[in-house]
This record gives C-alpha cells, sequence and structure tokens, in this order.
C-alpha cells in the first residue's frame, strides 16, 4: 500500500520531477519571448528543452527528497508548471526515488 503525504509543502521538499528523467524538462508551447528568458547555459545543445546532468535538471537546487527549489521558478518551461503534486507524473518520479507516494486530492 503506497504512502500517504501532505502536498501542502511536498514539492519543496521533494524535487523528484526535476531529476526524474533528461526528456522531461521539454518545451512546447512556450513563446519565443518565454524562451528567451530562459538562461542560456540552462538549455539543453538542441534547444528542445532545459540542460540536464543525467536525469536532473541544471535549474534545480538542493538535495532531492530533502529541500529543492527550482532556479528558474517563474520562467520554467510549460511541463513544468502542470506537473502537480500526486499526479501520475509526480509518483513515477518519486517512486524512482524511493519517496512515498502522494495521495491526490
Amino acid at each position: 500500500m503506497e504512502e500517504s503525504t501532505d502536498p501542502s509543502s511536498c514539492c519543496q521538499n521533494c524535487g523528484a520531477c526535476c531529476g526524474y528523467s533528461a526528456n522531461w524538462p521539454r518545451f512546447s508551447i512556450e513563446s519565443d519571448e518565454e524562451l528567451a528568458a530562459i538562461p542560456e547555459t540552462l538549455v539543453n545543445e538542441r534547444q528542445s528543452g532545459m540542460r540536464c546532468e543525467g536525469d536532473r535538471c541544471s535549474a534545480l537546487q538542493g538535495e532531492i527528497g530533502k529541500a529543492t527549489a527550482c532556479g528558474i521558478y517563474a520562467m520554467r518551461p510549460e511541463v513544468c508548471r502542470t506537473c502537480m503534486p500526486g499526479d501520475a507524473e509526480c509518483a513515477m518520479a518519486r517512486r524512482k526515488f524511493g519517496l512515498p507516494v502522494i495521495a491526490s486530492a
């Protein structure tokens, strides 16, 4: 049985979605202006998403499962904005890091 965690404070104590896969922090519906606001050093070689170190997004700060933050939170890609605590992607990422799955509301 999966354990429940309070979703109100989970994201800053987690960061699993930002370290799950180098394919996740991709660009999709961002405008040219939104893309230009992301520091070039954080964009991958193909200009298709965020640069990653292994599977971890280069904008992620801190230690996954302890305390994390996005270094470009205000300008993060749309795919990052749509990931919600307790959704299927969140659960998959948290499992990878051995974190309890968040019960969705």
